[in-house]
C-alpha cells in the first residue's frame, strides 16, 4: 500500500469552485482500480492551501490513475484554479 500526498495552492476567492472540482476529481478516483481511499484537508489559517491524501494498493495502480483519461478530465477543472503546480509526494510503509 502507498499513500500519495498532493499539495495545492488555490487562487484567492476560488476556494468554493476548487472544492467542487476537487470533489468531482475524488469521485472519479473512486472507480479507479487499486484506489483505497482519500481525504482532503485545509491548512489551518490558510484557506488557499489544500492537502490531498490518497491511499492506493500499489505504485502501479497510482501510475495507471495518474496517466488516465479520467484524471486528465477531472484535472482540467482543478488546474486553472491553482496558483502554482501541484506537488506530489509518494510514501510507503516504513520498517
Amino acid at each position: 500500500m502507498i499513500k500519495i500526498i498532493i499539495e495545492r495552492r488555490i487562487m484567492p476567492g476560488l476556494e468554493e469552485e476548487y472544492e467542487q472540482a476537487a470533489r468531482e476529481a475524488m469521485r472519479q478516483s473512486l472507480g479507479a482500480r487499486g484506489f483505497i481511499g482519500g481525504e482532503s484537508l485545509v491548512e489551518l489559517g490558510h484557506s488557499d492551501r489544500r492537502l490531498m491524501i490518497t491511499k492506493w494498493r500499489d505504485m502501479r495502480a497510482w501510475k495507471e490513475w495518474y496517466g488516465s483519461e479520467a484524471r486528465a478530465r477531472a484535472m482540467q477543472r482543478v488546474l486553472p484554479l491553482l496558483t502554482e503546480e501541484e506537488r506530489i509526494r509518494i510514501y510507503e510503509p516504513g520498517v
